[in-house]
């Protein structure tokens, strides 16, 4: 039992994508736990390429996948909002701050 507490300790969670048919984008399949990434890969075969329903499959440590959350919206668009985003008036206030502000644009 001791060895199998310091295997456990010692074992990755990798992340699988898969691609389903040539050409078409990778999804997020599921997870695997291995000691390796020769496991890992031999895990990921079996549970998602094992019945052809994949081509192609990536395999990464789940600590290198990174979030990125913060996204610059420097033209504050809602592309929630029934009417739209306000892009003219975005786009004029922009240009009058550059000083690039058309005679008919005010």
């Amino acid at each position: 039992m001791g060895q199998a507490r310091r295997a456990h300790r010692s074992s990755v969670i990798y992340e699988v994508f898969r691609q389903e048919r040539k050409g078409q984008p990778f999804a997020h399949a599921g997870s695997v736990e291995a000691p390796n990434d020769a496991f890992a890969d031999w895990y990921a075969r079996e549970e998602f390429g094992r019945r052809g329903e994949s081509v192609a499959l990536w395999v990464v440590p789940r600590d290198s996948v990174h979030e990125i959350s913060e996204f610059a919206d420097e033209l504050e668009r809602n592309y929630h909002r029934v009417d739209g985003y306000p892009l003219k008036e975005k786009l004029r206030e922009a240009r009058e701050r550059a000083g690039t502000a058309a005679p008919g644009d005010r």
